[in-house]
């Protein structure tokens, strides 16, 4: 060890974000996913990192009740408290999937202060692509 050619460790601190703001996000973009049984609200940072999330049963409604547009909007409105907590500005908006709380996640977001620059809507269509089931034989 006298010659100096040995490797020196250098400690790596257990908290993430030190040295800077963190969990601040300015801009960032919220992820609908309106499905017929559940939606989901996921918010991601510019770079597409998610930031937190949020859905209809995580706000402790079950089975059939996480389906409605009440539902969503007691998402969307927890999604909004956490977006205020970290400070984002202006929000993009992407909107997927076909289910009843589509439309109510999107306006709670209108009144809260935070500027939405784009909304998109990225639901698929077939263009007669597969074919559909056939009818039940009940």
């Amino acid at each position: 060890m006298g010659d100096g050619n040995y490797l020196v460790m250098k400690k790596i601190s257990a908290t993430r974000g030190e040295g800077k703001r963190r969990g601040m996000v300015p801009k960032g973009v919220i992820h609908v996913r309106a499905s017929p049984n559940n939606t989901v609200i996921t918010i991601a940072d510019a770079g597409g990192r998610v930031v937190s999330w949020v859905s209809a049963g995580a706000c402790g409604f079950k089975g059939a009740k996480k389906s409605t547009a009440f539902a969503a909007q007691a998402a969307a409105d927890s999604t909004i408290r956490t977006l205020i907590d970290r400070g984002v500005e202006r929000a993009e908006v992407v909107i997927n999937g076909p289910g009843p709380g589509r439309d109510t996640a999107l306006r709670a977001p209108c009144g809260s202060g935070i500027v939405l620059v784009p909304v998109r809507d990225v639901t698929p269509v077939p263009h007669n692509g597969c074919r559909p089931p056939g009818a039940r034989h009940v």
